[in-house]
């Protein structure tokens, strides 16, 4: 897998079931390793990412804190800005810390142009995604699958879909 090869993205409200959305991916072919996920600082998950701690004394939300933290390491990605981020996938690793200089670190701009989007749309999504809650990213090793994986993020709900080949957009649907 390239990340900068080719790829779907689709914008969701944070409202989005993304167990719903990720379990429709995977029945149309699409491996968890090839899915990144930016959520907003203020989405549910956020929030339980920041507050987690190891010295939860009550055990019963420990386990459920556990439980999502597994799950969000089961993807190529998952970045929240400003609280963390989860990277399974070599190919994300270096799109989104090695690539240019330094870390994009936690959803920067420079996280998005990583995943080849280009700078001034870049810039677009990264105060887009503070408004509107979650970016789920699709890479996809051959360019005819986009467009497929397009169609599963339209049937999920995301607002705004695009799909990506080689840093270039290749098609908007509002």
């Amino acid at each position: 897998m390239s990340v900068n090869s080719a790829a779907a993205y689709g914008m969701y409200p944070q409202e989005v079931a993304l167990h719903d959305v990720v379990h429709t991916l995977n029945q149309a072919g699409f491996e968890n390793e090839d899915i990144c996920m930016m959520l907003a600082p203020t989405h549910p998950i956020a929030t339980i990412v920041r507050e987690a701690s190891i010295l939860n004394s009550e055990r019963e939300a420990s386990a459920v804190t556990a439980g999502l933290i597994g799950w969000l390491s089961e993807f190529g990605a998952v970045v929240i800005p400003t609280v963390g981020f989860f990277i399974r996938s070599q190919a994300f690793f270096h799109a989104l810390v090695v690539a240019k200089d330094a870390p994009a670190l936690c959803g920067s701009t420079k996280t998005l142009v990583g995943l080849g989007f280009p700078e001034n749309d870049a810039e677009r999504f990264e105060t887009q995604l503070r408004e509107v809650g979650v970016m789920v990213y699709v890479s996809c090793a051959e360019s005819a699958k986009t467009g497929w994986a397009r169609e599963m993020l339209l049937r999920t709900g995301a607002r705004e879909t695009a799909t990506l080949e080689k840093g270039m957009f290749a098609g908007m649907a509002a």
